[in-house]
């Protein structure tokens, strides 16, 4: 009798073990599966928590169905988030597309500050080869150009039929993700209270600040006659996530190039603009 029920024990506990294997297995083919996707997830999840207030108003305070309050949070993210970032995407995709088409516009003036760096430093910083590997790159670049717009596309499609659903169900949600949290109530309400501060200081703020040190830096880069001012200021935009560097990887490299075509005063003033400009992002940080 002892031996069946050890046996039983044994199987019971290989069957578990054996579930808790596949399982394992699955969510790791699951999420691999998702990578592609992530950046989609992530941005429904982030605007989720951005929105949740607005939709508990609407729900409760003005007595609106779901699928309506859904839909219209939905129209204000896509008015307030996806049509601003769409537009950045499409000024970034519509110059490397020019550049894609004509190569001549990026190895003409790649040739001509080459033999700037030569005529001054004397070093050859390109030769006949190197133009031809850069040459056949270019190909290459459009091909990512185009992937990367499909998967933004795709992960846009994916922001916004996992947001209508994550605001449907969101009270639901929370319930349930509030059960795996190893805290009492209270600690649970403030953690959770703790995360949506931090997720819409981080959601908000950055992206703002981001804003801001660009058309900073857009002013700058007109003042001292940068070619394609508008797209080093979009480019500056972006840089500002980079950690340390920042900013200064563009406007850095144009005073240079400023420095190099023989605009002293421009490059000079450029410089001490991007100081400052770098002094106030790493103040901010």
């Amino acid at each position: 009798m002892n031996q069946r029920i050890q046996k039983q024990n044994i199987r019971e506990k290989y069957w578990r073990y054996s579930l808790y294997v596949i399982l394992l297995g699955l969510g790791t083919v699951i999420f691999v599966e998702l990578i592609p996707f992530l950046g989609g997830l992530l941005g429904a999840l982030t605007i989720y928590v951005l929105l949740r207030g607005q939709m508990r108003a609407l729900t409760i305070r003005h007595k609106l169905r779901r699928s309506l309050a859904a839909s219209l949070l939905i129209g204000e993210a896509i008015v307030c988030f996806l049509i601003p970032l769409s537009l950045l995407v499409w000024l970034l995709v519509a110059k490397l597309q020019d550049v894609t088409l004509d190569p001549s516009t990026v190895i003409q003036p790649i040739r001509n500050l080459a033999e700037l760096i030569r005529e001054r430093i004397g070093y050859n910083l390109l030769d006949g080869d190197n133009i031809a590997k850069l040459v056949e790159l270019l190909p290459r670049a459009g091909q990512w150009v185009l992937q990367s717009i499909g998967s933004f596309a795709v992960n846009v499609v994916v922001l916004l039929f996992v947001l209508y659903f994550m605001l449907i169900g969101g009270r639901e949600m929370e319930s349930y993700l509030r059960k795996f949290i190893p805290f009492n109530r209270t600690v649970t309400q403030e953690f959770t209270r703790e995360v949506v501060m931090i997720v819409r200081s981080n959601a908000i703020g950055i992206p703002l600040l981001a804003v801001i040190q660009g058309a900073v830096a857009l002013v700058g880069y007109w003042l001292c006659g940068v070619p394609w001012a508008l797209f080093w200021g979009v480019v500056t935009c972006v840089a500002t996530i980079v950690p340390l560097l920042g900013t200064a990887l563009v406007w850095l490299p144009l005073a240079a190039y400023l420095g190099l075509i023989g605009h002293w005063g421009a490059a000079v003033g450029l410089l001490a603009y991007g100081c400052l400009l770098y002094t106030s992002d790493a103040a901010d940080e």
